[in-house]
Formats: structure tokens, sequence, C-alpha cells
């Protein structure tokens, strides 16, 4: 359960970094996506990296 954990924490993680470069245009790919340019996706990014790092935090601490 721990490793399947470790997963989706830095699954979180990664998909929060692709978020952040599709909103802020960085990485524009798909080009049709509805994401590009959208700044609020950048938040959205932020916010979901924080969550994947404090996730692995907890799961360092058990």
């Amino acid at each position: 359960m721990r490793i399947a954990l470790h997963c989706f924490a830095a699954l979180a993680i990664l998909m929060g970094f692709v978020w952040i470069g599709q909103g802020s245009g960085h990485f524009p790919y798909p080009a049709s996506s509805f994401m590009i340019d959208q700044s609020p996706w950048i938040i959205y990014g932020i916010l979901l990296a924080i969550a994947g790092v404090a996730g692995l935090a907890w799961l360092r601490r058990r």
C-alpha cells in the first residue's frame, strides 16, 4: 500500500508541473489543449504539486 501511495504522490507532483507548464505556455502540448496560456491552471498545478510533496512528507514520517 505504501508503494502505491508513493507512486500516487509522485504522480501528483509530476501532473502539477505539467499543469504549471501548460498554464504558463511553456509546455504547449497538445496544441489544442484548453489549458495552454490559462493562468488558473498555474495555481491548480502549484496546489497539486504541494499536495504531492505534502503526501510524500507524510509518508516519510510514518
